[in-house]
């Protein structure tokens, strides 16, 4: 079932349920209040007959006469008069006696004062009425035909108005959830629209700033990751295919014209060792692009916990070292450190950890003495970490694409690489909520600047 008849038949529902109640309290007050009335017109009936005939003194015969002539004599009242004593003083209709006085509702009446009870569909009232000093039990009997019609034509009229409202609250219903619903229909319509090859189309939000907007633009947010990641992935793929290639082919022409004839050894040994070499890029290349495969990974799928950046700075050093014994790497402290919490950052070991290597490694890689400083600092809510160099320097028309995976610039001559470096550091520091940001002038040297909040 649609979300649009689910809606039409819950308001319908709801609404049908507040009528039926409405209808339902209406009929029965006006039941109850039409019995009320009845007995109370009984009552003065029976008295203005008790007063006619002790007050009026009017002949038994003539009441009853009266009586018997009277229209509607079917559903008239039917009086009787008695004493305390059970002594019947007049009635309207002996032959008749529709009530059946006994001597037990007698004592009833004159002990309560007033009784009221059915006899079938007529409505039955006793009364002990005090006059001149004299007790009387009057008990009167009749049935209310016109108000009973009255009833029947109001519960016919309720039931076919219930049925015709619930129809037309049906219909406003559906036609209210259509409209409430059409945003969501032109949503779909959109999206039906969406495929791999248009991943630039987006969902029209709206004027309106209600849930279907926030619904609008969560799901182009989503579409703009998607389209992120997707144009990553291509990108990605056709970069990859490249850089593998070139060390690939390396290696198979050098070992087929190693087997081509009969060598000496070192012709063998320097064949090998240039295979190795190949095969060591290819190393590099892999943990790069493993490195970075996880960089792309989504904040929530990576875990984070407290860090002292200094302790992941020493590390990166270390790992640098080891790999490479020939740099120098120096860290410095602008101030001194009041507290933990000014160089401590929610963040990943690892992943800082590889960044903050790479940079280190650029930096001694592009200086003449193979040298970096890392320098740290603080602010009130970010800590601060410049990684200097005094080499090269980069070309000020390079700056805009060192951040570009694979990009390598004018300076690729004097050291090797794969271009991941740069790219994957970004991507963790972006990771991280953090920025970063170069300087360089030529001959001079790089500053990268790295920014990452506190804990």
């Amino acid at each position: 079932m649609t979300i649009r008849n689910k809606l039409t038949l819950l308001f319908t529902s709801i609404i049908a349920a507040l009528l039926l109640a409405f209808a339902l309290v209406v009929y029965f007050s006006f039941s109850k209040n039409r019995e009320n009335e009845y007995y109370s017109s009984l009552r003065h009936t029976a008295i203005n007959k008790a007063n006619l005939l002790l007050d009026a003194k009017v002949a038994p015969s003539v009441l009853q006469l009266i009586y018997r002539n009277a229209e509607n004599s079917l559903f008239k009242e039917e009086v009787a008069i008695y004493d305390t004593s059970f002594n019947l003083l007049y009635h309207d209709a002996v032959d008749i006696d529709q009530v059946k006085e006994t001597r037990r509702m007698i004592d009833e009446i004159v002990q309560k004062k007033e009784i009221r009870f059915y006899q079938g569909e007529m409505q039955v009232v006793g009364i002990f009425y005090h006059h001149h000093d004299q007790d009387y039990v009057i008990t009167a009997i009749a049935n209310d035909q016109g108000g009973y019609v009255k009833l029947r034509n109001l519960k016919y009229t309720l039931i076919i108005s219930f049925f015709v409202a619930v129809f037309l609250i049906y219909i406003a219903g559906h036609v209210f959830s259509s409209k409430a619903l059409k945003p969501v229909s032109d949503m779909v319509d959109k999206v039906e629209e969406i495929t791999a090859t248009n991943l630039d189309l987006r969902i029209d939000t709206g004027k309106e700033k209600d849930e279907i907007s926030e619904l609008a633009v969560t799901f182009n947010e989503m579409l703009d990751r998607l389209e992120k990641s997707f144009d990553a992935q291509k990108e990605f793929v056709s970069n990859i295919s490249h850089e593998l290639r070139t060390p690939l082919t390396a290696m198979l022409t050098e070992l087929q014209v190693a087997v081509e004839k009969e060598r000496s050894n070192e012709s063998y040994k320097a064949s090998i060792h240039h295979a190795i070499s190949d095969v060591q890029k290819l190393v590099r290349l892999s943990n790069s692009l493993l490195d970075l495969a996880k960089a792309n990974y989504d904040r929530t799928e990576i875990s984070f916990k407290e860090l002292r950046l200094d302790e992941v700075i020493l590390d990166a050093r270390s790992d640098a070292l080891h790999d490479r014994p020939g740099y120098k790497i120096d860290i410095s402290f602008e101030q001194e450190i009041e507290n933990d919490d000014f160089i401590s950052v929610l963040g990943n070991e690892y992943l800082l950890r590889v960044a903050f290597k790479n940079l280190m490694e650029n930096g001694c890689k592009f200086s003449n003495a193979n040298e970096a400083t890392v320098s740290i600092n603080y602010s009130n809510d970010k800590t601060i970490l410049r990684f200097i160099d005094q080499g090269l320097g980069i070309n000020e028309t390079e700056l805009p694409h060192i951040f570009e995976s694979f990009y390598r610039g004018a300076n690729k001559q004097f050291a090797g690489g794969n271009g991941i470096g740069l790219s994957l550091t970004k991507k963790i520091i972006e990771l991280h909520k953090g920025s970063i940001g170069v300087s360089s002038m030529i001959d001079e040297g790089t500053v990268f600047t790295i920014e990452l909040s506190h804990v």
